[in-house]
């Protein structure tokens, strides 16, 4: 069972995230999605959990404001399809660091196994805007810049929440003088 963090909804199973899972279940299913799954991404969230979390909150936004949020979930769910740790990998001399470089290298992934249009294309390769540089071309290639940022903030609290946990768990209070 898939669900983003933060949100209470169960994704293949929730009337509330119905919709959602239609829209992705394909990309969900798919080998090369779920591969994203041995991929460490943020401290201790996968590449999967990332990209669902960014997917999920894409179509959130994207459906409030009226956007295209079926082609903002599904490229969200790609948007890093780059299947390698970007912690081991070594860069090649004078080759720009991983933020600069992996929507090149997921967009050229999703392409090669997925039907994408120019608006999801523009949504991947823009996502890290902007160290891209280039401009998003698309109101959603706005959002997933802004939900990809929100998602890492979230894994990054979630992770740090869970070792705070864990040192305060072992504390004993302390005995009161008066």
């Amino acid at each position: 069972m898939s669900k983003a963090l933060g949100s209470k909804y169960t994704i293949e199973t929730s009337e509330k995230a119905e919709e959602y899972y239609e829209i992705v279940k394909d990309l969900l299913n798919s080998d090369i999605v779920k591969e994203m799954k041995n991929y460490r991404h943020h401290y201790s969230t996968t590449c999967y959990q990332h990209s669902l979390n960014v997917s999920y909150y894409n179509y959130v936004v994207c459906k409030k404001l009226g956007l295209n949020y079926k082609q903002a979930a599904r490229a969200g769910m790609l948007h890093d399809l780059f299947l390698y740790d970007w912690r081991v990998e070594k860069r090649k001399k004078g080759e720009l660091p991983h933020g600069f470089t992996h929507p090149k290298k997921a967009l050229e992934n999703a392409k090669q196994h997925f039907d994408l249009d120019k608006r999801e294309e523009d949504i991947i390769i823009k996502h890290m805007w902007p160290l891209t540089v280039k401009l998003p071309k698309y109101p959603e290639s706005y959002v997933i810049v802004m939900m990809d940022k929100y998602s890492a903030m979230v894994e990054l609290g979630s992770y740090f929440k869970g070792k705070v946990s864990s040192i305060y768990k072992n504390v004993k209070p302390a005995k009161r003088t008066h």
